[in-house]
């Protein structure tokens, strides 16, 4: 076992731990005094790996940016996202199965899908092939679901969509039967009232099959408002032939839209249990 000291000023190492993310799982940061009245803190890190080389920089801190995720992609509009190709032939999921749950699966017939809280699928954004051969059990999965809250600071919205897509296309490239899902937060999103293109749709084949979750997103008034409006202008800008909707279908937001593409419903996987429509 190695075992790296580093002393750093107590507000540095603050921002040190809250901006790097550790690649490797049994690294172990543990911050403490040294009780020399200097007001340091110091990180041990535990290599714990057989053969650690010290020349390998992306063992000890990841960036963040996973480029190699996205070395083969296609990128689209002025944020450069990642595309999604679409699938050669349209398959319509026989059900659907959350990600955290899919030990639950009897026979890996179910689609999987990631419209649960982010932490509850944060290690296939960050360690997407240790989950490689887990998904490739299933038919296909729906590109994960990063969260773009109306209150989020655009440009994590915006970093969220670029990272749906940069996983959906990993997936695609290692064989995996992908259905991208479309995530819109506010009108910045899904207008060009602020930004000179939709990026919530941008890195989405047009005239093909996308998912969306309603699941926790369509309670209350203003929820209802957004969501449709996202909705409406996600079925202008990519006229889609088939829809995936993953939760409720309230007709005040799907009642007159049904003319528009096909929706496949999905009950969402509480309201499954628990026996409801």
């Amino acid at each position: 076992m190695i075992v790296v000291e580093i002393k750093q000023k107590k507000r540095q190492i603050a921002a040190f731990a809250t901006t790097c993310l550790f690649r490797d799982k049994s690294l172990v940061a543990k911050p403490f005094y040294h009780g020399d009245g200097l007001r340091t803190t110091n990180i041990l890190i535990r290599f714990a790996e057989k053969g650690f080389n010290m020349k390998n920089k992306n063992f000890v801190i990841d960036d963040g940016f996973r480029a190699e995720l996205v070395r083969s992609a296609e990128f689209k509009g002025i944020f450069e996202i990642p595309y999604i190709n679409p699938p050669k032939k349209i398959v319509l999921p026989k059900d659907t199965i959350p990600f955290s749950l899919i030990k639950r699966s009897k026979d890996y017939s179910e689609f999987v899908v990631f419209y649960e809280h982010d932490t509850k699928f944060s290690d296939v954004i960050s360690a997407t092939d240790e989950y490689l051969d887990e998904l490739k059990k299933f038919p296909g999965v729906v590109s994960p679901d990063c969260s773009l809250y109306r209150d989020m600071p655009l440009t994590l919205q915006i970093a969220n969509t670029y990272m749906n897509r940069a996983i959906g296309h990993y997936l695609q490239l290692h064989g995996i039967y992908v259905i991208p899902n479309v995530r819109w937060g506010d009108e910045r999103s899904y207008t060009t009232s602020v930004l000179p293109e939709k990026f919530a749709f941008v890195g989405l084949p047009k005239h093909s099959i996308v998912s969306v979750g309603t699941y926790g997103c369509v309670q209350g008034k203003e929820n209802k408002r957004y969501f449709r409006e996202g909705l409406i202008a996600m079925l202008d800008e990519l006229e889609p032939e088939f829809v995936l909707i993953y939760g409720s279908m309230p007709d005040s937001i799907f009642g007159d839209l049904a003319d528009r593409t096909t929706f496949v419903h999905y009950k969402d996987w509480t309201t499954k249990m628990r026996g409801g429509d």
